[in-house]
């Protein structure tokens, strides 16, 4: 066994979704004894800073239900069966703010909660974004406002809360320490 290791010796699905399924497995523990683990399944997921041409950040505004409020984010979704994050990347740029680009940059991936969820997030620049004449629709169950802000409004924002999931907290960080703004 490798070290902390925790060896799955029966998992049973609990719930298959649209986003996410659930499972609980039973582990076998480095130090031989056994315990539960609650496990999230996702696809994995991307998020995109795209940047404007006068160096503004186009965010999005939408309510989240688990939050019970809305909060701004950068523009991010789930990824399909077998699509590449690149493509992802782009498909959710389009999707939820009418741009697009041709420059995508892969800027890193993370887990975004390792204790019970397998979701991975790969977070892309985009820079030079051009408007989209015709930019496909949004999914039926999204709504959306698009947001364009400096990168001192952003930080603005965090301190206010209205930016506040980690993708986005990152994202700013990032443009930040790059002094890409």
């Amino acid at each position: 066994m490798k070290k902390f290791e925790e060896k799955s010796i029966h998992s049973e699905e609990i719930f298959n979704g649209k986003v996410i399924s659930l499972q609980i497995d039973d582990v076998l523990l480095p130090n031989g004894n056994k315990a539960k683990r609650e496990l999230v399944k996702h696809p994995g997921a991307v998020g995109i800073i795209p940047i404007t041409q006068d160096n503004k950040i186009v965010l999005v505004e939408q309510y989240r239900k688990p939050l019970e409020k809305p909060i701004i984010e950068i523009p991010a979704g789930k990824m399909e069966p077998g699509e590449a994050p690149e493509l992802t990347a782009l498909r959710e740029l389009e999707e939820e703010t009418g741009y697009t680009t041709k420059s995508l940059d892969k800027i890193c991936s993370f887990y975004t909660s390792p204790g019970f969820a397998d979701e991975i997030m790969h977070i892309y620049l985009a820079r030079d974004i051009e408007k989209l004449e015709n930019p496909p629709s949004l999914d039926e169950d999204e709504f959306v406002e698009i947001l364009e802000m400096t990168l001192e409004e952003a930080k603005k924002y965090v301190l206010e809360e209205r930016i506040h999931d980690a993708k986005t907290n990152y994202a700013i960080l990032y443009l930040e320490m790059q002094e890409l703004l």
